[in-house]
């Protein structure tokens, strides 16, 4: 619009932003605003001094009113008069005001146009289907005419994309929904998936099957009208040529057929399309594999043709093959492009599909010619940009999306700028995202004076309506659950830190908000280096089904070197990412030269005392005594030679005296080598606490530094109250900020944290001791980053930093354009890291993206609300399922395969094939027998009949035939597998005879080896008994396995396990155990082999032992498979199949026949939602979420699901239960807000509350219903223990605290009530405020006007003070 003057040299501009046309209000600046006379508007109808020009001559006219003078009355002008005059709104010079300028308003633009109200867009429609062309009865209404018929449908099916992105038919929802949404709204479509289903039910089958065909050939009337319309085209007397089908077989063409004969041997035409589109038949073609279809149309050749040429059928026949060939091999030369053609090529094919998706070359002339290509920038840069940069914003320019990877302060931050700037230049608007609130706020003071920025995070909402909005990835993913309308206006969405994908607790959320990002909106992913970028990529790409454009940089813009510091000294280690083995070994060899100084003390060196006695300290993880929950569980076990919780004690002062004159040393060592500021790596927040109120006998600050850093803290200090200034922590800190020291973790208050990194940014503080938050947080480099450790507590156990944690803090040290060269110093105590763990952090892999995707109640109602979006199509298009979901195609291959496959029959000659029932009880009766065998071999009962002698059955190692063996020699302390004897089928290749090593003494050939009659045999070749009179020595003289022959048949004497035993039986031979291993004699063996052969009578195998009554089994498993093993034995030998002279044939083709079957359903089952990782997850949640009554029967969500979906700060099922129960109507506000404490919480080991009678009854009935919670999730088998999940999601450390600051308490007395730190208190009882608006929203939904009431008291009696101060970031000093 025009300029507007609002008052004295004051003028605004009043335009529209996004695609929702709401008003925004620019001021001027004084650059822009005209002077003179010029600033007056061409009409005005107030009394000014007109001067009216005649001729020459100039007459004044003063003190008149007229109305506007035109040049020339025309029509047109006087319509343009009236609409200016009459029927344009006038702006409310109040409310359209430079104070209120960027604000939002209501405005009823209809009611001051007078403009008639048109009708909201109905959901169902009258609609005329669609129906084939030809398809319509020929006694109609005449000539082609023809009235279609009209069904009702909705109109979201209507229009193409009305579920998609922003689609028509979804209506903008009021303003005050505008940017959080309500539960009211439906989601956008997220993009990538299919097309609405509604589309599907308008189109009948025949219009894409090929039906349509048969109705032009069978001639059919025509249809003129098109449906909807009055007229159609006139056709005159059009009518349909006559066509038939002419069926032929062996060549001879059929003169006459009746209908029902021509359907008979007629193909279907809508089955000959259906193949010809399917995607793989072509593929068969060529691999060999003819279908079902083409064996028919070679064999019954079908011919189009008139009636009158049914004599030239030969010809025709074969000119339609080749038609049908030419159809198949174009189609399915389309769908080998797409398609794996075998297993060999899938993984070709896979990568080039990758290729398609994540694209991550192309770009070698993009930085050269970049101002080329894009030569009207979006935005100036007042620096060259680095290469990645250039390629990132071209991509940007073109519109595509762009996955960023680079290591920290590389500059990906450009990228985001241009986002924001394209978005302002396209008129639409950008999203920044970021992991925690400290990045959010930080990023909104970067980017607020250079573009119109908003701030959206739980307890902030500023200027929503800006184009550029920064907020934290929760807030988003609420916003696309909820359809919030500024969804529509979104071009860019930015995920910074997109590595944190990969934190347990909320990597989830990611994943959440790429899936559901509507199809219209660009995805720019800003990441640290990680090794599988382009894998992720392609997942985003396959989801989202759009290229992403993969660029960055592995090029550090400051190089960093690595060193060790021992002693007081410093070892490089690394440089240029070149790990240096050399540097490792001379600071060994100084802490050996040190300890022989010290007499074995490790620590003994000027500023470090290893221990309270002199001996060298124990491991790290025994170092720590009671633990200080001031810090949390594990704050003063993170290095040798601190003392516990007891801080008090003397030795324990000892052991800090000796750090702080260690970390004087290293300081004054840095500051020599100008090597500041440093950032000081720990890994407690009590551990930095003690180390920077210990180093008292330093001053880094000049009196200027002094100055500056006085005047700071007492301007952003000023905004609390007396009580609160006088704080113990934010005097502490302001007496050391003022000596240049800083510390920086969780537990100090949101403003102090906030004043330590604008500090830190301006460079007056030259020591900053700090948690690992800080490398994430905080944009802030240094010259010199300090790890105290390589080690942590992570919660849960004490480990070594992983390459990414490493990687992450270490990228704080170099500031570009200030240092040439980062340092990165390591501490060494008591002894000098391994070099595998230091190679292993710096120049390790960094950590691989992982998802880590996981259910939750809120998502599961939230995607139950919709139709269109199941929870199924989100577990699908997970990161976790990628790589199954992208095998699809190949699966989807092999089963067309395997469905194509001819199918075998069995001919019986006993009349209906029944081999197929057989064949089940055979395989269930072999089930039971393995069962069996294998309880039996592995119970104690069963060891008393493998001795020596006793026959058994073998598992053969081919598929051929179980073996028939003995027990040689049983297990010894020695050898503690059996020895056994066994026949084989056959004689292996590499068989030598049993001369096997030289061993046999007899030289006679084995061929010769015959069985001789016992009248005509020696002493020597008499049978030897088990229990013989000749001793042997022990020894076993064989090199097993030992192969040969013996009355005509293979034997192995082989080694076996228990498992190898296939069943135990009932009888037991006599061996010579000498004369078979020690002696080898060929008389032995033949003696043997000849016995197991006189057992084996007609090729059946001896009975086994009875696992009841001979072994005396009892456990009652077993006992009942045993039984139905033996009922299935009659069963088998009722059917007619039993005793079939082809029985054995007939069994290996159901064998294969089975195996098939079960290769197909396998493969739709993996296929199939049901083979999703988490499918058993999601069943178990249904059903607790049906028995509780968030949903009903049929998946509707009700009242109490609705709820459920307001809650995101604490666990949806405690709150909800809490709700419905009542459990807060009996509670004052402040005992409410008390107990709700709990619900939001997060650390594990406080000390106990001192609670009243009404707050601890309160406190035992919520966790009471957390209890019963956890064991209904147990009952519905997910993996949650009771106990468990109420100390998980139930705290109740600051009931107590809370409860006081409700009352009034101030908030120095309430610190003394716990020992939570500061921060930890203040961070809960804003979330506690966010929770409270939940609740509120829940009494809404419910119709408790009492609930809602009280929520809004306590929500009233917690914002005061400290806890609610305004972040300097957002307010500004």
């Amino acid at each position: 619009m025009d300029r507007i003057v609002a008052a004295k040299e004051l003028a605004f501009r009043v335009g529209f932003t996004g695609y929702s046309g709401h008003l925004r209000v620019e001021p001027l600046s004084p650059l822009e605003r005209p002077n003179g006379l010029s600033s007056l508007p061409d009409f005005v109808p107030e009394l000014w001094l007109l001067v009216v020009q005649n001729g020459e001559k100039r007459i004044p006219v003063a003190d008149r009113f007229k109305p506007p003078a035109f040049p020339r009355e025309t029509p047109e002008s006087i319509k343009e008069y009236i609409e200016e005059k009459y029927l344009f709104p006038r702006l409310d010079a109040d409310e359209f005001s430079p104070e209120k300028a960027g604000r939002q308003w209501e405005f009823d633009w209809f009611s001051k146009s007078k403009i008639h109200l048109e009708p909201s867009l109905p959901r169902t429609v009258v609609v005329p289907t669609w129906e084939l062309p030809f398809r319509h009865p020929k006694n109609g209404l005449g000539k082609g005419k023809c009235e279609p018929i009209s069904v009702q449908g909705e109109v979201s099916g209507l229009t193409v994309g009305a579920e998609g992105s922003a689609g028509l038919p979804r209506m903008a929802g009021p303003t005050k929904d505008f940017v959080k949404g309500s539960l009211n709204n439906r989601p956008f479509r997220p993009g990538g998936l299919d097309d609405s289903q509604a589309l599907e039910k308008l189109l009948p089958m025949g219009v894409s099957n090929g039906e349509w065909v048969w109705e032009v050939i069978n001639g059919g009337p025509s249809q003129t009208i098109p449906p909807g319309f009055k007229h159609g085209v006139d056709l005159d007397d059009l009518k349909a040529h006559p066509y038939s089908w002419t069926v032929c077989e062996d060549q001879n063409a059929v003169e006459s057929a009746s209908d029902e004969k021509l359907n008979e041997f007629s193909v279907q035409f809508d089955d000959l399309f259906k193949k010809a589109w399917e995607e793989d038949v072509g593929e068969f073609a060529r691999d060999g594999h003819n279908s079902e279809l083409e064996a028919e149309v070679h064999e019954e050749s079908i011919e189009l043709q008139p009636e009158a040429n049914k004599e030239n059928a030969p010809g025709g026949i074969d000119t339609e093959s080749l038609v049908l060939d030419e159809i198949l091999s174009v189609e399915s030369g389309r769908s080998t492009s797409r398609l794996n053609e075998t297993s060999d090529s899938g993984a070709e094919a896979a990568e080039q599909d990758k290729e398609a998706w994540a694209i991550s070359g192309g770009s070698e002339g993009v930085a050269e010619h970049f101002h080329e290509l894009v030569p009207d920038m979006a935005l100036e840069f007042p620096f060259e940009l680095d290469k990645f940069q250039k390629e990132a914003i071209y991509y940007l320019e073109k519109g595509d999306s762009v996955f960023v990877a680079a290591h920290t302060s590389a500059g990906k931050t450009v990228v985001a700028e241009y986002a924001f700037a394209l978005a302002s230049k396209h008129c639409t608007r950008a999203v920044y995202t970021a992991p925690i609130k400290t990045i959010s706020n930080q990023k909104y003071r970067d980017f607020c004076g250079k573009f119109d920025v908003g701030l959206l995070t739980g307890d902030i909402s500023l200027r929503p309506e800006a184009s550029c909005l920064i907020m934290t990835t929760e807030i988003l993913r609420s916003m696309l659950y909820r359809g919030a309308d500024i969804i529509r206006d979104i071009e860019w969405v930015i995920f910074d830190e997109v590595h944190y994908v990969n934190d347990v607790e909320r990597g989830v959320v990611w994943e959440e908000v790429i899936i559901m990002l509507p199809r219209h909106i660009n995805i720019i992913l800003l990441s640290a280096t990680v090794p599988n970028t382009i894998e992720f990529a392609d997942w985003i790409g396959r989801t989202k089904q759009k290229k992403i454009r993969v660029t960055g940089t592995t090029k550090r813009p400051v190089p960093l070197e690595h060193c060790l510091f021992y002693s007081g000294e410093l070892y490089q280690i690394c440089e240029s990412e070149i790990f240096m083995p050399q540097g490792v070994k001379t600071a060994k060899e100084a802490y050996k030269r040190q300890k022989a100084t010290h007499g074995g003390s490790s620590g003994k060196y000027p500023g470090f005392s290893s221990g309270h006695d002199g001996s060298r300290p124990q491991k790290r993880e025994n170092s720590h005594g009671r633990h200080n929950k001031h810090s949390g569980s594990h704050n003063l076990g993170s290095f040798s030679g601190m003392g516990g919780g007891n801080q008090h004690n003397a030795s324990n002062r000892g052991s800090w005296r000796s750090e702080a004159s260690l970390w004087l040393l290293l300081i004054n060592k840095l500051s020599r080598k100008s090597l500041l500021p440093v950032i000081i790596f720990c890994f407690s927040k009590n551990r930095c606490d003690k180390s920077a109120d210990n180093i008292t006998g330093i001053d880094l600050t000049s009196n200027s530094e002094k100055s500056e850093i006085r005047v700071f803290c007492d301007k952003a200090f000023s905004r609390l109250k007396g009580s609160d200034r006088n704080l113990p922590q934010v005097v502490r800190v302001q007496n050391l900020l003022r000596r240049g020291i800083g510390v920086h973790h969780a537990g100090l208050l949101p403003i102090v944290k906030e004043v330590v990194e604008m500090l830190f940014c301006r460079g007056v503080i030259k020591v900053l001791f700090s948690t690992e938050t800080f490398a994430m947080g905080v944009n802030a480099p240094a010259r010199t980053v300090v790890f105290d450790t390589l080690r942590k507590f992570d919660g849960k156990e004490f480990r070594q930093l992983i390459p990414g944690e490493y990687t992450q803090m270490a990228g704080r040290a170099g500031r570009r354009g200030l240092d040439k060269i980062g340092t990165v110093v390591i501490m060494c105590r008591d002894e000098i890291p391994e070099e595998s763990d230091l190679k292993c952090a710096i120049v390790g892999s960094a950590t691989r993206l992982e998802s880590q995707f996981r259910l939750t109640y809120i998502m599961i109602l939230h995607l139950l609300r919709v139709e269109e979006l199941k929870v199924e199509d989100m577990l699908k298009r997970s990161f976790a399922e990628f790589h199954t979901q992208k095998k699809l195609p190949e699966k989807q291959q092999l089963l067309l395969r395997k469905l194509a496959q001819p199918v075998r029959t069995i001919e019986c000659i006993k009349g209906e094939p029944a081999i197929e029932e057989y064949y089940e009880i055979y395989s269930e009766a072999e089930k039971y027998s393995n069962q069996i065998s294998e309880a039996i071999v592995q119970s104690p009962s069963s060891q008393q009949f493998l001795m020596p002698g006793r026959v058994m059955v073998v598992k053969s190692q081919s598929a051929q035939d179980h073996l028939l063996g003995v027990i040689v020699k049983s297990p010894s302390a020695n050898a503690k597998r059996y020895i056994t004897l066994v026949l084989t089928p056959e004689l292996p290749s590499t068989f030598q005879g049993p001369l096997t090593g030289g061993n046999l003494q007899d030289k006679k050939s084995p061929d010769f080896q015959i069985l001789v009659p016992k009248a005509k045999r020696g002493l020597d070749d008499d049978y030897y008994s088990a229990v013989t009179s000749r001793k042997g020595s022990g020894i076993i003289n064989l090199i097993l396995p030992h192969r040969g022959i013996a009355a005509g048949v293979n034997y192995e004497v082989r080694e076996i396990d228990n498992k190898d035993i296939l069943s135990i039986c009932s009888c037991k031979i006599k061996i010579d155990q000498v004369g078979l291993l020690q002696d080898i004699s060929s008389a032995a063996y033949s003696k043997t082999v000849q016995q197991l052969l006189d057992k084996k009578s007609d090729g059946k195998y001896p009975s086994a032992l009875d696992p009841v009554k001979d072994l005396k089994l009892n456990d009652m498993n077993i006992v009942e498979v045993y039984y139905k093993w033996n009922n299935l034995w009659p069963k088998m030998a009722q059917n007619k199949c039993h005793g079939c002279v082809k029985l054995e044939e007939h069994i290996r083709l159901a064998k294969e026949m089975m195996k098939h079957k079960e290769e197909v359903n396998a493969l739709m089952f993996q296929m199939s939602d049901e083979a999703l990782q988490q499918m058993p997850d999601f069943q178990g949640r249904i059903d607790v979420l049906k028995e509780i009554g968030c949903i009903d029967a049929d998946l509707v969500v009700q009242i109490k699901g609705r709820v459920a979906c307001e809650m995101n700060s604490g666990e949806e099922l405690i709150c909800t239960e809490c709700l419905f129960e009542n459990q807060l109507d009996d509670l004052e506000p402040e005992e409410a807000m008390a107990i709700m404490s709990a619900l939001v919480f997060q650390q594990r080991n406080t000390s106990e509350p001192s609670l009243t009678p009404k707050l601890f009854q309160a406190k035992k009935r919520l966790y009471e219903t957390a209890i019963r919670l956890g064991e209904l999730q147990a009952h519905f088998k997910l993996q949650i223990s009771p106990e468990e999940y109420a100390q998980e999601n139930l705290k109740f450390g600051l009931v107590e605290v809370v409860y006081e600051w409700a009352k009034g308490t101030p908030f120095a007395d309430i610190c003394e009530l716990t020992d939570v730190p500061e921060g930890l208190i203040v961070r809960t009882i804003v979330r506690l405020d966010e929770t409270c608006r939940e609740f509120k929203n829940a009494a809404s939904i419910m119709g408790n006007s009492a609930l809602y009431k009280k929520m809004e008291a306590a929500s009233n009696a917690i914002k005061r003070d400290i806890v609610f101060a305004a972040s300097l970031y957002i307010t500004g000093l």
